[in-house]
């Protein structure tokens, strides 16, 4: 039985955004447990390189999984990729959840990675071929709320957890994984297929009816329909027509500057930097689980406005302050750091503690980050990455994209916990240095790409197209399209019910003339007082005059003196129908 299909591009977005959620139940999964007694004593007190790995496993997977996520999404389309993406989250919860050692557990969360790898290139990738250009990155931006809303849910599901004695705390946690999975299965069913990628495997019809049914109502002659189709298969035909193909299409057009990434040490392992400022146990957890809570609510401010106030300032302002709050950290800890031998409540990655107003600061600043990082860069992120590839490229670009945030990401967590060890608030010196880099290369390298279609981005990067720092938002060329669309039908309306019109109008002025001729003599007669002359009866007219009467075809002769009742009788009985009523005079 084939299922009904919605077409309602919120109801899409919030249903394939559940991908992102599984990425946040992920992340979540591992920072509301590792401060954990059950954790700790289960898995032998993981620090250094094995805690590394144990958090880095699933950007490894993510890795693998956006490797091959592109050349499935083409395959298959943009919607069964993130459904078969399930299944892989399926497995990797399972293994968590079975686990009997920290081998095992890396091994469980690889799978997940690589769910995440599928859905975290992919969908973007859908919303992006889906949306308005009005509203894509507002629509993106649900992307995001979803992986939050999945931190934070999954979060303070651990802290609850954490009150179960024994290993079936962590157990509990994990296993809640698999009701989002189950979710998104099930909802994804409901979804149609990408219009673009059904242009790109030439089912042309269907790619026709879903942009129709999307972008208005079903109507196919609606003039954004066929402009947005026209840029489509413009573009598309253009770039099957270029001169380079394969790998070649990835670095050639100004590819190379399409990839980018962002990372932030305080999602991973917020846990340890409250700990450096003094907080233990359950206020730690309780105040990691605010940096969730403040990442929700300013994702969800910047939905509102994201669409009008353009990419590159989130972009350029963003690292700045995020630099700035990474200094402030880092000069904190090292001013008024004091060493913990053996490390802050044994816990071995964390070996700099601060106290009074110090640990305020630094408490302060970390979600002064978190703030800087909701309003800006999360969204952006998720959104720039999705629309700045082409059509034939743009799975497979997306991907190659997340993969360097993941290799980013894999870094960062293989590499905080013993940079924490080693040189403890230098790591924060070190993040600010990198995210005032971003700041340059944001600006030379990214031009504006709000509320402009999928198709003028692909010109933004061409050979000769403008400078990113004189790019605004707006100017789109799918608008000019539009109104040229709109000028045609109103020319063809005009074309096809003109004469009809001019007919219309020539019966009209026939009618007011003819009104105006016989009553305005008759109106002001009237108004001089005078009265409408009437015919005299036959008695009164001179005697001794011949006169014939043709009535309905019959001749009729005789003096109007000497006319007889018997002829007034016939005249009066004689049928009238083909005579003009003023023809004739009845008394």
């Amino acid at each position: 039985m084939k299922l009904p299909k919605i077409h309602n591009t919120y109801f899409l977005a919030i249903i394939s955004t559940v991908g992102g959620m599984l990425f946040g139940f992920d992340i979540s999964s591992m920072s509301a447990i590792i401060g954990t007694d059950q954790y700790v004593d289960y898995f032998d007190d993981p620090h250094g390189v094995v805690q590394g790995a144990i958090g880095s496993a699933l950007a490894a997977g993510s890795i693998v999984g956006a490797l091959f996520a592109g050349p499935l999404s083409d395959k298959i389309g943009r919607r069964d990729a993130i459904f078969s993406a399930c299944l892989w989250w399926l497995a990797g919860t399972a293994i968590q959840v079975a686990c009997n050692g920290y081998g095992m557990l890396i091994a469980g969360r690889i799978p997940n990675g690589v769910c995440v790898g599928i859905t975290s290139s992919q969908v973007p990738v859908y919303l992006a071929e889906i949306a308005k250009k009005e509203k894509r990155c507002s629509i993106i931006v649900i992307q995001q709320l979803a992986i939050e809303w999945g931190i934070l849910i999954m979060f303070f599901i651990g802290y609850g957890c954490s009150f179960i004695a024994g290993d079936a705390s962590f157990r509990t946690a994990w296993g809640t994984q698999f009701v989002p999975a189950v979710v998104l299965m099930l909802g994804i069913t409901f979804l149609p297929r990408s219009p673009r990628w059904l242009a790109k495997v030439g089912r042309v019809d269907k790619a026709i009816d879903v942009l129709a049914r999307i972008q208005a109502g079903g109507r196919t002659d609606d003039p954004l329909v066929i402009a947005e189709w026209e840029e489509i298969t413009t573009i598309l035909a253009a770039e099957r027509e270029a001169p380079y193909s394969g790998w070649r299409r990835f670095v050639k057009n100004g590819m190379w500057r399409r990839t980018f990434a962002g990372m932030s040490v305080m999602t991973y392992y917020v846990v340890y930097v409250f700990q450096m400022a003094g907080l233990s146990r359950n206020i730690n957890l309780i105040s990691s689980g605010v940096q969730y809570a403040l990442f929700i609510v300013f994702t969800s401010i910047v939905f509102l406005f994201i669409d009008k106030t353009g990419r590159r300032p989130l972009l350029i302002y963003r690292v700045i302050g995020m630099g700035i709050c990474q200094f402030a950290v880092g000069g904190v800890l090292g001013s008024y750091g004091s060493y913990v031998p053996g490390g802050v409540g044994g816990n071995e990655n964390v070996i700099i503690q601060v106290t009074g107003h110090p640990s305020h600061v630094v408490i302060a600043f970390s979600y002064l980050l978190i703030i800087v990082y909701a309003l800006t860069l999360v969204p952006v992120a998720w959104v720039y990455a999705a629309e700045v590839w082409s059509l034939e490229t743009r799975a497979t670009a997306v991907c190659i994209q997340i993969n360097t945030n993941w290799l980013f990401n894999f870094a960062l967590g293989l590499f905080v916990p013993p940079a924490f060890h080693n040189i403890s608030w230098k790591t924060f010196i070190i993040f600010g240095v990198l995210y005032f880099g971003a700041a340059v290369q944001a600006f030379l390298f990214y031009p504006e790409t709000a509320q402009k279609s999928l198709e003028e981005i692909e010109l933004l990067f061409s050979k000769g197209g403008p400078k990113p720092w004189n790019t605004r938002p707006g100017d789109s060329l799918l608008d000019a399209k539009i109104a040229q669309v709109e000028e045609f039908f109103l020319l063809l309306g005009i074309l096809t019910i003109g004469p009809w019109a001019l007919l219309l109008v020539y019966d009209l002025l026939l009618w007011v003339f003819r009104s105006i001729f016989y009553v305005i003599p008759y109106v002001g007669g009237r108004a001089r007082g005078k009265k409408r002359p009437r015919a005299p009866s036959l008695s009164e007219r001179p005697s001794g005059r011949a006169r014939t009467f043709s009535i309905g075809g019959t001749q009729f002769a005789g003096t109007e003196a000497s006319e007889t009742e018997g002829l007034k009788k016939r005249i009066l009985d004689t049928t009238l129908k083909d005579e003009p009523a003023d023809e004739f005079v009845r008394d």
